[in-house]
């Protein structure tokens, strides 16, 4: 079976990707016991051979088990386990909790202050960059284009304190928007939320850009439970039908 044509359940089904099923293996894996904390995982050359994936993809999924806490990478010896389920996910240098308590904040009142401030400069700047990003299919590229959205909108606010404030934590949000793009498919919908953020700077409207937002940061908050939810259940990985049970290693053709 050809996991990586497996789809997700909903109103919109989407492919899960190799790296998807992969670290479903071995996030099932290590919640089951199979791989107890203090436990090296096998090396990469093994897990690629096993489950026949290149090592890219496999590197991308042990890089989304060290965000979320399960394993830590030791130069030159490994990858350990650390833990059997997901407490808070690490972007950089910050917890997503942490982040987000920061995000809503600062971004939620940002954008109020934007609807009131914003030039017609910032309008276009923020125009074609949604429009770009709304074509865009490689989430690298997409990623860094999202993390530019957001201090455009802190730019239209005319602080330059808020500018900075994104900036300091302008690593995190790329690596928590490729994080949640690539484990739930978040690009198409971020672009919708973020198309209601840009449509109330538009209007000029202070409470339609503070509820568009906050809305676009409830849904982020949404998806990041809902991922660490998933590891809780004690069958992390039924939820994503197509995913590998734990203890197995079936083919995973890209």
């Amino acid at each position: 079976m050809n996991l990586s044509d497996s789809q997700t359940g909903g109103v919109a089904p989407r492919r899960v990707s190799a790296m998807e099923a992969v670290l479903g293996h071995l996030r099932g894996a290590i919640e089951s016991g199979t791989y107890a904390i203090g436990d090296k995982l096998p090396s990469e050359a093994e897990l690629c051979r096993t489950l026949e994936v290149s090592r890219p993809v496999l590197r991308e999924a042990l890089r989304a088990l060290q965000t979320m806490g399960l394993t830590v990478s030791r130069t030159g010896k490994g990858t350990f386990v650390v833990a059997t389920a997901v407490e808070d996910p690490t972007f950089g240098d910050y917890a997503a909790s942490d982040l987000l308590e920061v995000r809503r904040h600062v971004e939620i009142p940002v954008a109020g202050y934007a609807a009131l401030r914003r030039t017609p400069e910032n309008l276009d700047h923020l125009a074609h960059l949604l429009e770009r990003m709304e074509r865009e299919t490689d989430t690298t590229a997409w990623v860094a284009m999202d993390t530019l959205f957001h201090l455009a909108v802190a730019e239209s606010a005319q602080n330059p304190v808020f500018r900075r404030v994104i900036e300091e934590i302008r690593d995190a949000l790329a690596r928590q928007s490729a994080f949640l793009t690539e484990l739930a498919g978040r690009r198409e919908q971020s672009n919708r939320e973020h198309r209601a953020i840009l449509e109330a700077l538009i209007d000029g409207s202070e409470s339609d850009a503070v509820d568009a937002m906050s809305h676009h940061l409830d849904r982020v908050e949404t998806t990041l439970t809902d991922i660490v939810r998933n590891t809780r259940t004690g069958h992390p990985t039924e939820s994503r039908p197509g995913a590998i049970p734990a203890g197995r290693s079936p083919s995973l053709h890209q």
